[in-house]
């Protein structure tokens, strides 16, 4: 297979939502749409994938931006870069989970270049996938990774369904704990899907990692007023500091009360990532902790149920220690 030699295609450059999805809509399954272009580019460039025509959305001045918006909450343009998202002074002052969850994605130039939208958006990171293997998730009928010989180290603990990819993003997990809204656009107009939602499984559908649709674009990310001040933690580890993809990370928002040393959490969301297809929400340690003092003893207990019911595969048993103690720090530290 020929690599790092791009398959030609015809490139248009819209300049309204529109525009992008009349065209994306014409093209059908022959189109494919670009925003920072840090994943499909490499996609092209494998020749995994060769669309017909390319739909580039950078032009589109209305998905660029992070505007407040008049509920009190924020809404940040699909298009903007993961450096605007992590440098705001409103997402830092607000919502301070996103803005360190935007800051440790990969890399400082591919966080100039790359967008929110595209970082919750992009396919899985499976290197059997990923390098061209028929695999469940490209329409073949075997799971490479989930065998006695495949390298799994990266891939789930929940959720396998034939496929045991995991979601690779880092803002994804920092979206669904503030209960963020996703705004799409299609063909049919506009929905908004919770982020929550807009994240599928492989039991949903095995060749897709979020609700949208061919044709569909997202434009908008809506975080709420709800969560905004919270107490929050974030916390990412990888292989390396720099350019690489989580092997478990760990968002939390979270409503205390009480003086200090006699805190008690009224209510919060935690969510990991690098641990199932999508990013977990961990609704098991929200019922254990809620209401409990705000203690090292609740932070353990939470950290120890948060790994209830795992799966591990061959090679990547260390992902319950390092999900669990990840959710300790996160109650303990938030």
């Amino acid at each position: 297979m020929s690599r790092d030699m791009m398959g030609a295609f015809e490139l248009y450059q819209p300049d309204s939502v529109e525009g992008a999805v009349e065209l994306l809509g014409r093209f059908g399954a022959d189109g494919w749409a670009l925003a920072g272009g840090n994943d499909s580019l490499d996609w092209f460039k494998d020749r995994i994938k060769r669309p017909k025509y390319v739909v580039d959305l950078s032009g589109i001045g209305a998905l660029r931006g992070i505007r407040e918006s008049a509920e009190g909450g924020v809404e940040i343009g699909a298009l903007t870069t993961l450096t605007e998202v992590a440098s705001s002074a409103v997402i830092q002052g607000r919502y301070g989970v996103l803005a360190t969850a935007a800051g440790r994605v990969a890399s400082p130039q591919i966080r100039n270049t790359g967008t929110i939208g595209g970082n919750v958006s992009q396919d899985a990171r499976c290197w059997y996938y990923r390098y061209g293997v028929n695999c469940y998730r490209a329409g073949g009928n075997t799971c490479y990774a989930d065998t006695p010989q495949g390298q799994n180290r990266e891939h789930c603990l929940f959720g396998a369904a034939r496929c045991v990819a995991v979601s690779p993003s880092d803002t994804a997990p920092a979206l669904v704990a503030l209960d963020a809204k996703m705004v799409i656009v299609g063909g049919k107009g506009q929905r908004e899907v919770k982020a929550e939602e807009f994240f599928i499984g492989p039991a949903t559908d095995i060749q897709r990692m979020t609700v949208l649709e061919k044709g569909e674009v997202l434009t908008a990310i809506k975080v709420p007023a709800e969560w905004s001040g919270s107490r929050f933690y974030f916390e990412k580890v990888a292989d390396r500091n720099t350019w690489d993809f989580p092997l478990v990370n760990v968002a939390a928002a979270l409503k205390v009360s009480g003086a200090a040393g006699a805190e008690k959490v009224e209510s919060l969301r935690i969510v990991a990532g690098g641990v199932q297809c999508v990013p977990r929400r961990l609704t098991v340690v929200e019922e254990v902790v809620k209401g409990q003092p705000k203690t090292a003893e609740t932070a353990q207990l939470a950290g120890q149920s948060a790994v209830r019911g795992a799966t591990p595969l061959n090679f990547n048993h260390f992902k319950i220690p390092l999900l669990q103690n990840l959710v300790t720090r996160a109650i303990r530290d938030a």
